[in-house]
């Protein structure tokens, strides 16, 4: 692929422009063949691109756009009152063919609803679902879904997010038979709710999945499985509790706390340990794996966390490239095809509710 285009809403998010044009140039330093569409405001956009050079602003263009869709509007009014927001435009881009892939750090529920209505869903999948990819202690990756586009499924929608992971993990992490399971509060096959239950069974009767049953929480770092599925209220409080943790945790080893006075040798120690500390653990940064990419639709579309720094924001746009790069939407569909060839009739559940 000689030139890849991506649609961004700079306006989106905590920080808006002030984050996402640095970024956005970040990532047209580190990739030659990426060009990109800043949609938003011109007047908020322009003093930002001062430090461009001429070859980055020949590879890039401003889109402009009247209003931001708000971080705390309701996915309903959203739509009601999308038309002319970055966030719309940027959709827009992609289902016109201008754009292989939107980024936004914008409302959740209004990505959610706005990229359903414009790109639209495979054949047979019921919902999108946010999926990352997070690293493990094992030095590896685990493909988390849903994390937070829809809080309440059944039993369908979770065996769907189970095949759409695999393909991730398959084609995107290049992981062999990836193991598949299904996040729950025991291993026990009694354990959890009814749809978790009536899921797993879908699940064992899927021959091309490698389903490996139930996981807990406690485990998602651990290694033990590749792709793991839960609804999107479980999937975005774990999440959150993860990466609220390892801040905590990384902050604490960056933290010099010196009470009585030491020894040399004691203060050499102590910094040492802390350096090694943060070397083995630093790809644990919630910063290195931004980026929620919406999985089952007919184009590519990447969720940024609202309060994402610029390196964060960057990561975000690198994960589209490697999106469309791998066309994850035409894997997925041609997977759908093999696993389910008479198709899949949608059940209850499509009238779940969006997460924020």
């Amino acid at each position: 692929m000689t030139r890849l285009t991506l649609a961004l809403d700079v306006m989106g998010g905590d920080f808006g422009p002030a984050v996402t044009v640095p970024a956005a140039l970040q990532a047209l330093s580190d990739n030659p063949q990426l060009h990109l569409l800043l949609v938003g405001s011109p007047d908020a956009i322009t003093p930002l691109l001062a430090r461009a050079d001429f070859e980055q602003r020949a590879r890039l263009q401003i889109i402009e756009a009247e209003s931001v869709v708000a971080s705390d509007m309701r996915p309903s009014q959203a739509l009601r009152r999308s038309h002319g927001t970055s966030m719309r435009i940027a959709l827009e881009l992609v289902k016109e063919g201008r754009a292989q892939a939107c980024v936004s750090a914008g409302n959740t529920g209004a990505l959610m609803g706005l990229a359903k209505l414009l790109l639209k869903p495979l054949d047979g999948i019921l919902r999108p679902a946010l999926m990352s990819v997070l690293p493990h202690q094992r030095q590896g990756k685990t493909v988390v879904l849903d994390l937070g586009a829809n809080v309440a499924c059944d039993a369908t929608m979770l065996a769907q997010f189970a095949i759409m992971g695999a393909v991730m993990a398959e084609d995107v992490l290049e992981i062999e038979r990836p193991r598949v399971a299904l996040l729950n509060i025991g291993e026990e096959q009694s354990k959890g709710l009814d749809s978790i239950r009536d899921a797993a069974a879908i699940l064992k009767t899927l021959p091309a999945l490698n389903f490996i049953g139930y996981l807990e929480a406690n485990e998602l770092l651990t290694g033990k499985t590749d792709v793991l599925v839960c609804d999107g209220f479980v999937g975005n409080v774990t999440l959150k509790t993860m990466e609220g943790v390892v801040r905590m945790f990384l902050s604490l080893l960056k933290t010099q706390r010196e009470g009585k006075k030491q020894s040399w040798w004691l203060i050499f120690l102590k910094k040492w340990l802390q350096k090694r500390l943060l070397r083995r653990f630093s790809h644990l940064n919630p910063d290195q794996y931004n980026g929620a990419c919406l999985l089952g639709l007919r184009g590519t579309v990447i969720k940024s966390h609202g309060a994402a720094n610029q390196r964060a924001f960057t990561v975000a746009i690198e994960q589209a490239v490697q999106a469309v790069q791998r066309q994850v939407p035409q894997r997925i569909a041609a997977r759908l095809k093999s696993v389910y060839p008479d198709g899949v009739e949608p059940r209850i559940g499509d009238d779940a509710k969006s997460g924020g």
